[in-house]
């Protein structure tokens, strides 16, 4: 899908988290594409590639958004290197993986550790209050604009039973998807549309022949996906042809 502009009134600057890889920086590139500003922030982990490749229409950030002072220094920023932020995308994560059960592997091979303090604050950190914080800046500064066109995307994960395995990954998607539909009711008086997508098992590095056979053998995985896949998803909610989608959970399949 090919999205070549956003609506038809300026230029839009988008916030992404998560950018430096997967469908954080399939997303980036995409607005880009569709004439977008796109701040994408990262942070260097030893997990993933250290920053995003060059971007046009935007420039990259590191930041750690466990300090709960950094969306407000994004927000900053985007404003005084691009214009004032109309997207949000929430795609970062502190995704650490924790059970309530005894085993030290899960049925793919990874390792996981035993639910603690460590492994719920470092999940809610990022997932949730961050999530959170970035929607309320965007929303005090919308609206002290008098702006009238918004968008919001939240990244989601796990299901209605929790998500074992990674429960506190899980635990914190859900705030989010709490967080980003209440935005959707509180702020559609003023243009602002949120969303939620729940994208399905997505080849973003840690994607290996067990986890195929998995998805194959599943009536409802259904397949594996590529980040692009997601970022047109995600674009399409960021454009003016979803103006009317709002306050909904998306599961791709």
């Amino acid at each position: 899908m090919t999205i070549r502009s956003l609506s038809a009134r300026a230029v839009h600057v988008a916030i992404v988290t998560g950018a430096n890889h997967g469908i954080g920086a399939a997303t980036a590139r995409v607005l880009a594409r569709a004439d977008t500003r796109v701040l994408w922030t990262y942070l260097r982990t030893t997990a993933a590639p250290d920053g995003p490749d060059p971007l046009p229409r935007g420039l990259a950030h590191e930041a750690d958004l466990r300090d709960a002072a950094a969306p407000a220094r994004l927000f900053d920023l985007a404003e005084a290197e691009l214009g004032p932020v109309d997207i949000l995308v929430n795609n970062a994560t502190g995704w650490v993986q924790d059970t309530f059960r005894p085993e030290t592997r899960d049925r793919f091979g990874r390792t996981m550790q035993p639910v603690s303090a460590a492994t719920v604050d470092q999940n809610l950190a990022v997932d949730a209050r961050a999530g959170a914080l970035m929607i309320a800046e965007l929303a005090r500064r919308h609206v002290a604009r008098g702006a009238t066109w918004g968008r919001i995307v939240g990244l989601t994960s796990g299901g209605p039973h929790g998500f074992p395995e990674e429960v506190s990954y899980g635990a914190a998607k859900g705030a989010l998807e709490r967080y980003t539909l209440a935005a959707a009711t509180e702020l559609a008086e003023f243009g602002v549309t949120a969303n939620v997508v729940h994208p399905p098992v997505t080849d973003t590095g840690w994607v290996t022949d067990a986890v195929r056979q998995e998805v194959a053998r599943s009536a409802e995985l259904v397949h594996v996906a590529r980040p692009e896949e997601v970022a047109d998803v995600i674009a399409y909610l960021c454009s003016d042809a979803a103006r009317l989608v709002s306050g909904n959970v998306l599961h791709l399949r």
